[in-house]
């Protein structure tokens, strides 16, 4: 099944690539229309558009997932429900492909639902209770998306029609508020803060799953969405907004990868920062290169999920990288990729990030940019490279930390033939992308410090990250005299935690307080059960009344003759 899952979807992506650079060269675009029901001047369409933007988007994610599934039958190769795993990784894919074609809220909810649905069940894949706690995480941070998405279908009936590609750049009052919850859907899809913790807890699902799902795919559906909505982007308040939510989590994130020892958690948070980096561009109005940066990321980060889950595969199961080092010499083809990935990621010249990232920084340092974004932006490509550096040590270059009896080589062929395929795509996918995306070159006029900038903090960032870790036994440890702060950093903020301890306490404790006081206590006292014992007690004294006993016609007696007495 995996084999043809891939050829079918390899086929979809050549098909997709070929559509895309038809459209690319003769400028135009296909609109789709079918109605089906038409109530009171607004009628509900399925649509679809056909442009050179969602065909090239349309191509990558089939060209992934055909490479993914492909490995899936090595990875997954003793899962019992390996079938059923392949049944939910091709419906996230359909899910995918619909929200990627439609310019109608209808038909995109229902792709966007189907990747919150499929997304949980492949992430609660494993059954136990950390995967458990991470899907409902997961579930109930993008229902908050969810739910934006449905209350700007409400919002967009009074503007006659829901297919958002008429009404993008309209200024009116009802416009501006369905680009604010647009706004609110693709942060939580694309894990923007307040809602970043979901997505490091998405790693409890298969690594296949992490590849596809949540490094390529689902997390860049919230960029796709923006994208098409860029133009009522900039004319509202939302843009400012987003630049410094876009800012923050790369910050955060690029300075928790580097206190987290989790292999794949420290690639979901690099994800996380390339997403914040799309953000920021996007909300500074280069919507082509937040896509352009998008395409590219999700060849090199895929690659490094591949890698990573070819590791773990091959220690036996161990995540945690101050468990690895010195790899290279067992597994020479997962080690060069993943470092190739590293690099990519870090913006090495003529590599697919290079073209992307670093037209990104340039822009956006010739931007009107406040210094706070700005120097977040620097920090956050320093702290990339200073994490990326500290995987190559513990991958490449460091010790022998495994046991005397592991047998770690690259053996499955399954696995390292789609991890040299997206290799491909990591070193060229950059450059050609850009040839077609930018045939004329953007002109850029920096002053020579700035233009050194990008530079000179990726060097810096490098060295710091690999030279960290060439510690002595006898050193003494500054973690432990800032021990308040490596816990604050590592801990992505407290994220986390104040997404679901500090969410659910004080609700489900009232709930407990009213359950017991309220629903168990004075209501029932004076509803159900008070009313019930009331009326008992009530019929008893009626039922013993009744009896024909003389003790109490005798007591009747007496109450009627003092009651005569003191009336008399």
């Amino acid at each position: 099944m995996n084999l043809s899952s891939m050829v079918f979807l390899l086929i979809t992506s050549v098909v997709s690539l070929i559509t895309s650079l038809n459209l690319l060269f003769s400028s135009c675009s296909y609109f789709l229309d079918w109605e089906l029901v038409s109530v009171n001047s607004a009628s509900i369409e399925m649509a679809l558009i056909i442009d050179w933007m969602s065909m090239m988007f349309m191509s990558f994610v089939c060209f992934i997932s055909s490479m993914v599934l492909f490995y899936s039958g090595g990875y997954m190769s003793g899962d019992y429900n390996i079938g059923r795993f392949m049944y939910l990784v091709l419906g996230f894919v359909l899910s995918m492909l619909l929200l990627i074609i439609s310019p109608n809220m209808i038909s995109i909810l229902l792709g966007w639902d189907g990747l919150g649905l499929v997304s949980y069940a492949l992430v609660i894949y494993y059954q136990n209770e950390k995967s458990a706690g991470a899907g409902m995480l997961t579930a109930l941070s993008n229902r908050v998306g969810d739910v934006a998405i449905l209350l700007s279908i409400s919002l967009m009936l009074s503007l006659g029609g829901w297919n958002f590609s008429f009404y993008v750049g309209e200024e009116s009052m009802a416009s501006s508020y369905v680009i604010f919850l647009v706004v609110l859907a693709a942060m939580t899809k694309s894990a923007q803060i307040p809602f970043s913790a979901w997505l490091p807890a998405a790693m409890a699902a298969p690594t296949p799953v992490s590849a596809l799902v949540h490094s390529s795919t689902l997390v860049t559906a919230g960029v796709y969405l923006l994208i098409r909505f860029s133009p009522s982007l900039m004319s509202s308040f939302a843009s400012t907004l987003l630049l410094l939510l876009g800012c923050l989590t790369m910050f955060m994130a690029g300075l928790g990868a580097n206190f987290e020892t989790d292999l794949k958690k420290i690639i979901a948070l690099s994800t996380l920062s390339q997403l914040g980096v799309m953000v920021t561009i996007l909300s500074l109005g280069w919507a082509t290169l937040a896509f352009f940066h998008l395409l590219t990321h999700a060849l090199f980060k895929a690659l490094l999920f591949m890698c990573a889950g070819s590791i773990i595969h091959s220690v036996g199961d161990y995540q945690d990288i101050r468990m690895m080092g010195g790899l290279v010499n067992f597994m020479p083809i997962s080690v060069v990729c993943i470092n190739l990935a590293n690099l990519a990621l870090c913006g090495f010249p003529f590599l697919a990030g290079f073209y992307s990232k670093d037209l990104i920084l340039e822009v956006a340092f010739l931007s009107p940019l406040n210094e706070v974004c700005f120097w977040l932006l620097v920090l956050a490509t320093g702290l990339t490279v200073c994490y990326s550096f500290r995987l190559v040590y513990y991958s490449l270059s460091g010790d022998y930390n495994l046991g005397s009896v592991f047998s770690v080589s690259d053996s499955d062929v399954l696995m390292t033939w789609p991890m040299l395929g997206l290799s491909m795509g990591a070193v060229v996918g950059g450059a050609v992308v850009s040839w077609l995306v930018f045939p004329a070159p953007i002109m850029i006029c920096l002053t020579f410090p700035v233009k050194l900038l990008a530079l000179g903090v990726s060097l810096i960032g490098g060295f710091i990250g690999y030279m960290l870790n060439l510690m002595a036994e006898n050193y003494n440890l500054k973690s432990l005299s800032l021990y308040s702060a490596v816990v604050f950093s590592g801990s992505m903020w407290f994220m986390p935690l104040l997404s679901t301890i500090g969410v659910s306490r004080k609700v489900l404790g009232g709930g407990s307080v009213y359950s017991q006081v309220g629903d168990g206590g004075w209501s029932e006292y004076y509803g159900g059960q008070g009313i019930h014992s009331t009326l008992m007690s009530a019929s008893g004294h009626l039922q013993s009344i009744q009896e024909n006993s003389i003790k109490i016609y005798l007591v009747i007696l007496l109450v009627w003759l003092v009651g005569l007495l003191l009336i008399i």
